[in-house]
């Protein structure tokens, strides 16, 4: 077991691309995303301790049992029939909500973190089978880079890395309700046959928006803007900064803009200084390679 407390990054995520395709039997979206890791990031801090417990700089995310953190902390020890404590430190940047999936990176590398901590050995199929049971983005925070999600999010598929480091994130102070979202598309049910044909033209979209990020898309724009006009002016401040490409992120209230290069993405930053309840962080994608690096390296040595 590790003694010396250390820290991880915890990344964010994008969505390059999002299709709902339909309603599944279960009573779940089928879905056929892009996933894509991102620079922005929050920390978290692991320490050997008797008890498991976890604390946050934020006073807004819950740190008990309700946390992700430490449901995910439950299951890897019902996993390995282990008692072990930890103590586990969040400080938070990523909005939450906000659809960068924060609070599913934090699960993810909470059973990293921990299996570091306490030494433990568990094939890499024994872990997605946890993070599919925490979330449906949870199993994408494992791999990270460029990813192909289908079913609820959590079967996939690298897609070659997209590289852009003229990102820009910007979160209005708005929540937006995830079902409400879902419910706004009127999804129509899916059969095995429709299911078939649409996942085949998705694969082929994502293709076609890691050649030309004009492509992308995202279904819940039309219901999400509209519900939420603050979200709406985001996206059209940005476009009018000179953006080449603004996309809502998962369900949002996040928005990320491409610029052509990191000059205009500071002006557009300094810009957006003047909005007091947008949140704006300048970012870049993160490579398959640089996300597995920054996890499984050596990690951070906190000093006590």
């Amino acid at each position: 077991m590790s003694r010396e407390p250390f820290a991880l990054p915890s990344f964010a995520k994008i969505n390059l691309h999002l299709k709902v395709l339909g309603r599944r039997p279960d009573g779940f979206h089928e879905l056929c995303t892009v996933f894509q890791t991102v620079s922005l990031h929050d920390r978290i801090t692991f320490e050997a301790a008797a008890e498991l417990s976890m604390t946050c700089d934020d006073p807004a995310i819950p740190a008990g049992e309700a946390n992700l953190m430490m449901k995910a902390a439950g299951k890897l020890r019902e996993m390995v029939g282990s008692s072990a404590g930890a103590r586990l430190h969040l400080e938070k940047r990523i909005p939450s909500p906000g659809g960068l999936a924060g609070g599913s990176s934090n699960a993810a590398v909470t059973l990293i973190g921990l299996m570091r901590l306490w030494d433990l050995e568990i094939p890499h199929e024994g872990l997605l089978t946890i993070a599919a049971e925490l979330g449906s983005d949870v199993p994408f925070f494992l791999e990270g880079g460029t990813v192909l999600g289908t079913g609820r999010g959590e079967r996939l598929e690298p897609l070659p890395d997209f590289k852009c480091d003229s990102l820009l994130i910007v979160t209005p102070n708005v929540a937006v309700s995830t079902a409400a979202a879902y419910a706004g598309l009127r999804a129509e049910s899916l059969t095995t046959q429709a299911l078939e044909t649409k996942l085949t033209v998705c694969r082929s979209e994502a293709e076609d928006v890691l050649a030309d990020i004009d492509a992308g898309a995202n279904d819940f724009e039309n219901t999400v803007l509209a519900s939420y006009p603050e979200i709406n002016d985001v996206r059209e401040m940005l476009s009018g900064l000179g953006a080449r490409k603004v996309l809502l992120s998962g369900s949002g209230a996040s928005v990320f803009a491409i610029f052509d290069n990191i000059l205009t993405r500071q002006t557009a930053l300094e810009a957006l200084s003047q909005k007091a309840d947008w949140r704006s962080f300048a970012a870049a994608t993160v490579s398959r390679a640089e996300y597995r690096e920054a996890l499984l390296k050596e990690p951070v040595v906190v000093s006590e």
